[in-house]
């Protein structure tokens, strides 16, 4: 496949840029791979697809505030800090892009906050925007992520173009979110309500959870028209013996395994065994998956609709199929289906 092949027009107004003003009333596109058939619900619906004893299997990571601004010392310049992971607790040492990259140094100081309380130091550059940051902070490990995560911001896309609002640090999370580590949200996941969890207990579908804390690398432009040539970045992974063996157990007993969100469907990808059966995963994996490729556990995938050229339309066009998907695509661009994390969303079954 080609990167060219997964251009679609796509404007501007289509984006998403709040989501709805009830997690499970967006629009529901639903993609019948056997059939091709194409039906449009409303999210809340989607468990009209689905029986007792299947299983959903959502993402449980927790998103950071994860970008900050800080002012440089002496020239008082504002510096965009885009927190990506934390690399020593101890040390209180941070992995972080910054921008304008050009006027941060080896050595230099940032100040955050309008006291400017939270002083950080430049110690390594790792690549051209990347930067290593050492907090220079007293107090204790909880208190300084307090003192950081206040003064950090929801890390919406950048194709939302607005500034996050207050709203944002609940709407770009999941209600189930609860392992801290992720800057891009599990979107699929958000639409799921605690009326629509308490209905799919009811009904008897098994739920789910893996980790897997999703990376600015989803973002990342791919800049090679061979697909096989792209390197994905690493994201961590964490998937228990205890999930395993449910969906083990449920894929045996014959019944359906649905990931929710790219994210997962790239997880379970990462720990396939023998026989349509998972294996544990702990770590970090840098799976990139394009068409064609052949899903042994994965039985259908919630996803919302995805921008052009971006590694999770790949993932879903290797799931659904090529050339289905993007006719579904034409189809919800037609019909104005909104796109992005705030967006609309698909099953495909």
């Amino acid at each position: 496949m080609k990167l060219s092949q997964f251009k679609f027009n796509l404007p501007t107004d289509l984006i998403a840029q709040y989501p709805t003003a009830q997690r499970d009333e967006c629009r529901l596109m639903v993609v019948n791979r056997a059939t091709g058939n194409i039906e449009e619900r409303v999210f809340k619906e989607v468990l009209n697809y689905f029986d007792e004893g299947d299983m959903m299997i959502f993402n449980d990571t927790l998103v950071f505030p994860a970008r900050l601004y800080g002012n440089k010392e002496k020239t008082g310049a504002q510096i965009e800090v885009f927190l990506l992971r934390e690399l020593n607790a101890d040390n209180k040492l941070w992995d972080v892009l910054v921008e304008p990259a050009r006027k941060i140094r080896i050595g230099n100081k940032l100040y955050f906050g309008d006291d400017e309380s939270l002083v950080a130091e430049v110690i390594d550059n790792t690549t051209s925007r990347g930067r290593t940051l050492r907090f220079l902070y007293d107090g204790s490990h909880d208190e300084f992520k307090q003192a950081l995560f206040a003064q950090g911001m929801t890390p919406l896309p950048s194709y939302i173009t607005r500034k996050p609002d207050k709203d944002d640090a609940e709407r770009y999370q999941t209600i189930f979110a609860r392992r801290e580590g992720a800057v891009v949200a599990p979107a699929a996941g958000a639409h799921f309500s605690r009326e629509l969890l308490k209905r799919m207990e009811i009904k008897g579908i098994e739920k789910e959870f893996i980790t897997v804390h999703s990376g600015l690398g989803n973002f990342r432009e791919i800049d090679v028209e061979d697909l096989t040539k792209h390197r994905m970045d690493s994201e961590e992974i964490d998937i228990t013996q205890e999930l395993v063996d449910h969906v083990n157990a449920t894929k045996d007993e014959g019944h359906k395994i649905c990931a929710v969100g790219t994210s997962v469907l790239r997880g379970i990808a990462s720990a396939v065994s023998m026989g349509g059966h998972m294996k544990t995963y702990s770590g970090w994996t840098n799976k990139f998956i394009f068409p064609p490729y052949e899903f042994t556990v994965t039985d259908a995938l919630i996803t919302n609709f995805h921008l052009p050229y971006s590694t999770m339309l790949m993932m879903t066009a290797a799931f659904g199929g090529y050339d289905l998907i993007m006719d579904a695509y034409e189809q919800a661009v037609k019909e104005e289906y909104k796109f992005g994390a705030y967006g609309d969303a698909m099953l495909i079954i």
